[in-house]
């Protein structure tokens, strides 16, 4: 449990300090009535004795734990319960290699996929999630499955070219992220500790599972491990299509890199293979419909985690055994505990 408004927690000390003056009180209140008769207090006897010191133990008890629940109230508890929902899960998947500052898309091949993204983005249906991965000679997941359509583009947006290129590595961090979207809440993505041990899935076949999908924004030329095909393979597998856009031109362009200059250009045969392979599509970005993303995305009920403010439910408790406690003492003394 978490609260908002954490430093009203310290209401709660109030409470003991509550019973020590009641205490007090009650003790002066019983030593005047003991002056008073002249003998003492005289408490009834027998089983009814009993059964009063129950009943007042009883109510003091419950306006004890009401006055607690009521503290804890005012500090706004926040509980962390699991939603049912029925989501899909995108995965938009940037090579940022530096063959992606080439000027043959324009104004360049990483900001021609950034604008398509963003278009899939505000296109974005209710009960999709959309994820951001990127990678260049490895695979990072940038930002986890989310409904948020800001926090999507802001992630979008912090995308730059970088090193080498891994298309493997983009496709494999994609579809852990889409297994830990489904599984949970999104958690542990920079986690250090060693994934648990899991059978192999029996294939599935390609794009039958129609709850996710991988849109790979990439020029197509792979130089780094694993093998981007064996990893389309494994996506193919658990039934994730991936829908491919190809971002430059067959006529490529040349880069100066650390004074190399390399000439590079688009490689449609790859990445309409890994496309084929999936039962996704590919789609030059000159001709990528960002709708056409969400046309065949199915949906999944899935438990993800949220934290709920639970200061109504608490403070209506505490009210509840606040009235419970007058109730009984009325009943018994004819007076409030």
């Amino acid at each position: 449990m978490t609260f908002l408004s954490l430093p009203l927690l310290l209401l709660v000390v109030l409470v003991p300090a509550g019973i020590l003056v009641a205490g007090r009180i009650d003790a002066r209140r019983r030593a005047r009535l003991a002056a008073l008769t002249g003998s003492g207090w005289v408490r009834p006897a027998g089983s009814a004795a009993r059964r009063s010191s129950i009943a007042d133990r009883m109510a003091a008890l419950l306006t004890v734990v009401a006055f607690v629940l009521l503290a804890i109230a005012v500090a706004r508890p926040q509980a962390t319960i699991p939603v049912p929902r029925v989501e899909g899960t995108v995965l938009l998947t940037f090579d940022v290699s530096a063959s992606m500052a080439a000027a043959d898309a324009k104004p360049t091949r990483i900001e021609a996929a950034k604008a398509i993204a963003r278009a899939i983005v505000d296109r974005k249906p209710p009960g999709v999630v959309v994820g951001v991965v990127a990678f260049s000679d490895s695979g990072l997941s940038i930002q986890t499955p989310t409904a948020d359509q800001a926090t999507i583009v802001q992630a979008i947006d912090r995308l730059g070219p970088a090193r080498g290129t891994s298309l493997g590595q983009g496709i494999l961090a994609s579809l852990g992220a889409i297994q830990q979207a489904e599984t949970d809440t999104p958690a542990g993505y920079y986690s250090n500790r060693s994934a648990e041990p899991t059978a192999a899935p029996t294939p599935a076949a390609p794009g039958s599972h129609d709850a996710a999908a991988i849109v790979l924004f990439s020029d197509g030329e792979n130089n780094e491990r694993p093998d981007p095909v064996a990893a389309a393979q494994t996506a193919a597998d658990r039934g994730i299509r991936i829908e491919t856009i190809g971002v430059g031109t067959a006529a490529g362009s040349t880069l100066d890199l650390d004074g190399f200059r390399v000439q590079t250009q688009l490689d449609e045969t790859l990445l309409r293979q890994i496309a084929d392979m999936t039962a996704g599509t590919y789609e030059p970005a000159a001709n990528a419909d960002p709708a056409a993303i969400y046309a065949s995305l199915g949906r999944n009920l899935v438990a993800r985690d949220e934290s709920i403010e639970i200061t109504a439910v608490v403070a209506g408790v505490g009210l509840v055994l606040l009235i419970a406690a007058g109730i009984l003492s009325l009943a018994r003394s004819g007076r409030l505990p």
